[in-house]
């Protein structure tokens, strides 16, 4: 599954940030679905927050709005290079989200923004005890990725969309029942996920 379209992506930030613009105008443009994880949430700018899986930092930018302890995680040195470039502001680690060199109990807020549809089934559930492991108890899981479509109107756009630029993982993504996973790791789920774009993406916010 993708195409090259996948791999240019990655290598022109242009083309990427094109794509990210265009997928994003079903929610209401690029902004809004930055700010889709973060609604009805208490963040301040002393909230000690970890943007996992950064990539450029085009979530971050909105992050360190709020708070004035931000760290970015990635493991592309390219994309940290460029994610300090855009956003100075914040901190950066790069490391694996499974095996993050960061101590335990530390962030009030783990934020990520569309990457946990790029791992295997096996790795996501690592990535989801390290959340745990370095959040504070009380502290909050926010994430927005991939659901399964419920408004059948929206099959052919997310299909053609995982067709051009994702691979398999996103697909399992969709069979997966990302709340039930959380809940068993050991996480409260806090309010029901929200749906958007016919139902194709999910926003969960979760606490330790």
């Amino acid at each position: 599954m993708a195409t090259i379209l996948r791999t240019w992506s990655y290598q022109h930030q242009w083309l990427y940030d094109a794509i990210a613009r265009l997928a994003a105008v079903s929610v209401g443009g690029e902004a809004r679905f930055r700010q889709l994880a973060l609604q009805g949430l208490t963040i301040d700018s002393e909230t000690k927050v970890l943007d996992l899986c950064c990539g450029s930092g085009q979530a971050t930018q909105i992050l360190v709005k709020y708070s004035q302890d931000v760290t970015g995680l990635d493991i592309s040195p390219v994309s940290l290079e460029r994610a300090q470039r855009n956003v100075p502001q914040a901190k950066y680690v790069e490391a694996l989200a499974e095996d993050m060199p960061l101590l335990s109990d530390r962030f009030d807020l783990v934020h990520t923004s569309a990457a946990m549809h790029e791992m295997e089934p096996d790795r996501l559930r690592q990535i989801l005890r390290e959340v745990y492991r370095v959040l504070k108890p009380g502290g909050i899981f926010a994430l927005v990725d991939f659901h399964r479509p419920t408004n059948p109107l929206f099959w052919p756009a997310i299909s053609l969309f995982l067709w051009l630029f994702e691979t398999e993982t996103a697909w399992q993504l969709l069979q997966t029942d990302l709340p039930g996973l959380l809940e068993e790791i050991g996480f409260n789920l806090v309010g029901e996920p929200t749906l958007h774009a016919g139902g194709s993406l999910q926003v969960i916010h979760a606490r330790k």
